[in-house]
């Protein structure tokens, strides 16, 4: 049985940095696209950050939102994805959700994604 388990959330003030963690018992991460969503109170789910190939290189992809603050990594001894978050805003506050494709495509369709986790809360203080 997959399952994905977000750790790592939290309080920060802006202007710092989180790091939040997903382990995947079931699933061999470098198998498959990973990604890392997030979703603000009253607002739609949105993509953040993805790893995966195109042919037999692996890419990272980002939400322009945070393109340069954010760095999307994974250990594959560990079989856990990551999200180093710096600089962090206001706006990133929402739950984080750590994901997993059915592909190994990069991809920041939302719908490409068939396990989920249940997700972290990032709360960023102004």
């Amino acid at each position: 049985q997959v399952q994905l388990v977000e750790s790592g959330g939290g309080l920060v003030q802006a202007g710092g940095s989180l790091i939040l963690s997903c382990a995947a018992p079931g699933l061999t991460i470098r198998r498959n696209a990973m990604g890392w969503f997030r979703q603000a109170p009253g607002k739609e789910r949105e993509f953040a950050a993805g790893i995966g190939y195109v042919d037999i290189h692996t890419y990272r992809q980002y939400a322009d939102s945070v393109k340069g603050r954010f760095t999307i990594s994974r250990d594959d001894a560990k079989n856990t994805l990551y999200l180093q978050m710096n600089s962090l805003k206001p706006e990133d506050t929402a739950v984080y959700y750590c994901a997993a494709a059915s592909t190994m495509e990069i991809t920041t369709r939302l719908n490409d994604y068939n396990y989920w986790g249940q997700g972290t809360q990032v709360i960023v203080s102004s």
